[in-house]
């Protein structure tokens, strides 16, 4: 049970890593990251389940909490780079200036 949920955040952890190198759209980098956080919070929650503690849901709650502040600001970063640049892509926008 517990390897079977540590191999499925390890997966998930992968593609998210994955995503993060191969992607330049910063919409598709958001959601490697997103997909990086699910798979730690899937660790804690196999990792709770192992040791019968509750300890692993509280974790995945904090996980959830912060990826919904990382998609907000994320977001509204985004947002900013589309108005200024006229692109979401990476490699077009090297440097913020103002």
């Amino acid at each position: 049970m517990i390897s079977m949920g540590l191999l499925f955040a390890g997966v998930l952890f992968v593609l998210g890593v994955a995503g993060l190198l191969a992607r330049r759209n910063l919409l598709m980098i958001l959601v490697s990251i997103e997909i990086m956080l699910n798979a730690a919070g899937v660790a804690f929650i196999a990792a709770g389940a192992l040791w019968n503690q509750a300890d692993g849901q509280v974790m995945f709650l904090f996980i959830l909490a912060t990826a919904a502040a990382e998609v907000a600001v994320g977001l509204a970063l985004v947002l900013q780079v589309n108005h200024l640049h006229h692109t979401v892509d990476a490699d077009a926008v090297r440097q913020m200036k103002d």
